[in-house]
């Protein structure tokens, strides 16, 4: 176990060390970062410039105008690198200082406001190298404040940059050793990490959706989004002013029967509000509780996962959210447009269950008020007992006797609704058994899930899958 060293003193290892050479632009919050290093002396090596382009069209004079005048984006903080990068290669000659590495570190965000109604938020990134002679690498990554005073916020932010820096030239080798650095010496109370992504060299061989899970995995944030090609998704601009429609899985592998709950649940969530595709996100929801269903989280496991949904062309949400009406309270500050879940009816009994709610105040009925919420729909997929056979729909599902008026008035009021025009084929269809042919090599599981995937299994070598010996008969 490494001892956790204070800002100062990271900020002190960086200065003395000769080689490592760069520029700070921070806008919005002043020059928060930057200060360590100067405050812990041996800065004159370090510190190529530091400044704080705050008025917008000085800014814009500096790195160009924004798309809708919007400064707090990812788009800015990666033009604010490669300009200040760029400016550096130009100015100092590699000649009269050999071995060094520069870098350049931005910030720019939004702190807290008079009114406090938006606690802020904003992207922080570097720019560096690992070795003078190799090209740079990026690390970005969207924060979420939440302190209720502005200078809290500055002093989080400031040490939040420093461990960034420290970081990237001390643990590249080991980037979830580094992310779980970046709260050193801050509390997990202050601030959210949403979003981070590596690139360059020296992370070639990162794959950037791990890395989303451990931000997840320590608790730096509830919830990570990634698109079908893999990439690292802010959930701000994915879920903004959108129609969302969930389905949780274990998703292992994908069956047709969550692509059926799916394509029908969505169908009637479109026809029942009037949405359309480009305004309504999709998102197949993975719980950080399911991939620990076994114990420690399988990574291999994780990725086979989610392989397969992005094959598929589908958005992942991996979350903290064991009870439902967490997932549809993230969910609120992004939207004011309808939600929908889709679900097995089995899954319903775990909603109805109190014992899932001992934690709040207010119990199942707290619980039921943020998952119910204005403009939300359960959609409820069939399910059929494997020992019993027996077909449950919202009709003959079964509550606790205490809460069966409840059900009856979300069930009247059409906050829970069943999934029409299902394939009855696939009522007999269960994950947990196609595991098992995959694994011992049973046929026929290859047509209870999607076109493709089998494939995808068998070339990968997915959930246990290996080929078959085959062995050669000599005469």
């Amino acid at each position: 176990m490494h001892p956790k060293l204070t800002p100062k003193q990271k900020a002190l290892a960086i200065n003395l060390d000769q080689n490592i050479y760069g520029t700070f632009a921070e806008i919005g919050a002043g020059q928060e970062t930057v200060r360590h290093f100067f405050r812990a002396g041996g800065a004159s090596q370090t510190i190529a410039k530091a400044m704080s382009a705050y008025d917008k069209d000085f800014s814009d004079a500096i790195y160009g105008k924004e798309v809708k005048n919007r400064y707090v984006t990812q788009n800015r903080l990666r033009k604010m690198l490669r300009y200040e990068v760029a400016l550096i290669e130009e100015r100092v000659s590699r000649k009269n200082f050999p071995g060094r590495k520069f870098f350049s570190y931005a910030n720019t965000v939004t702190t807290i406001n008079f009114d406090k109604t938006m606690k802020g938020h904003g992207w922080v990134g570097l720019r560096f190298q690992c070795h003078e002679k190799e090209d740079y690498n990026e690390i970005v990554l969207h924060v979420k404040f939440n302190e209720n005073d502005a200078t809290l916020q500055q002093e989080t932010l400031g040490s939040l940059g420093v461990n960034l820096i420290y970081g990237a030239f001390n643990y590249t080798d080991n980037p979830r050793r580094m992310i779980n650095s970046l709260l050193d010496d801050i509390s997990k109370d202050n601030i959210e990490i949403d979003m981070i992504d590596f690139n360059g060299p020296a992370f070639a061989y990162v794959d950037n959706r791990l890395m989303s899970l451990q931000l997840v995995k320590n608790g730096m944030t509830d919830a990570v989004i990634f698109n079908s090609e893999g990439n690292n998704m802010l959930p701000a601009d994915i879920l903004y002013k959108k129609n969302i429609f969930a389905v949780r899985g274990s998703f292992r592998p994908v069956t047709l029967v969550n692509i059926d709950m799916f394509e029908k649940g969505l169908e009637m969530f479109k026809k029942d509000w009037g949405c359309n595709e480009e305004e309504t996100e999709v998102l197949f929801e993975i719980t950080i509780a399911n991939l620990r269903a076994a114990g420690d989280i399988d990574e291999r496991d994780f990725l086979d996962r989610v392989d397969v949904l992005g094959k598929l062309g589908y958005t992942v949400i991996i979350s903290n959210f064991s009870e439902y009406y967490r997932l549809i309270d993230y969910f609120a500050p992004y939207t004011n447009g309808k939600i929908g879940v889709a679900m097995g009816v089995n899954n319903m009994l775990d909603v109805f269950d109190e014992n899932y709610y001992e934690n709040l105040s207010g119990g199942i009925l707290e619980a039921f008020g943020k998952f119910f919420r204005k403009g939300m729909r359960v959609y409820l997929y069939p399910y059929k007992d494997p020992e019993t056979h027996q077909l449950l729909t919202a009709n003959n599902l079964k509550v606790n006797d205490s809460l069966k008026e409840l059900y009856k008035y979300f069930k009247h009021n059409k906050r829970i609704v069943d999934i029409q025009n299902y394939n009855p084929n696939y009522s007999e269809i269960y994950s947990r058994t196609i595991l098992d042919k995959i694994a011992n090599h049973v046929p026929g599981w290859e047509k209870e899930v999607p076109e493709g995937v089998s494939d995808l299994i068998k070339e990968r070598g997915m959930f246990g899958y290996k080929e078959e010996l085959k062995l050669k008969e000599f005469s």
